[in-house]
């Protein structure tokens, strides 16, 4: 796939990953979503140049979700997996698995300096030490 076909489905995942987080989360998860869309773009072996571009989106926002507490009732904003999968007409195992390699491909986790959200990385517990 050429370079020009790889920008058209990152700015698909851009459009999205934008109204997903305009209609159930908030601009910061967006602005978080647009980093990890533009270094995956970046990768040697994109990862979504193959594959429906909606499951690549619903990944996206499971990968940040899951490192961000986003599942957690106690967190604000908060969806469930189901909401997800509900937006972009996905379903839940291959959303789970595309997170996985997302979060593995980028070594992904909780407290993430270069992806998590304010609220997450000021609790940091590792921050005091």
């Amino acid at each position: 796939m050429n370079k020009a076909k790889i920008k058209e489905r990152e700015n698909k995942l851009l459009e999205l990953t934008r109204a997903f987080c305009q209609q159930k989360l908030n601009d910061e998860y967006f602005q978080l979503s647009e980093k990890l869309i533009k270094k995956l773009g970046r990768k040697r072996n994109v990862p979504f140049k193959t594959g429906r571009i909606e499951i690549w989106a619903a990944a996206i926002i499971h990968a940040l979700g899951l490192i961000n507490f986003l599942f957690d009732k106690s967190e604000k904003p908060y969806v469930t997996v189901n909401e997800i999968n509900d937006f972009f007409g996905t379903n839940q195992s291959t959303v789970t698995g595309k997170s996985k390699q997302i979060r593995d491909l980028l070594k992904l986790s909780h407290f993430d300096k270069d992806f998590s959200t304010d609220k997450i990385s000021n609790s940091n517990p590792l921050n005091n030490m």
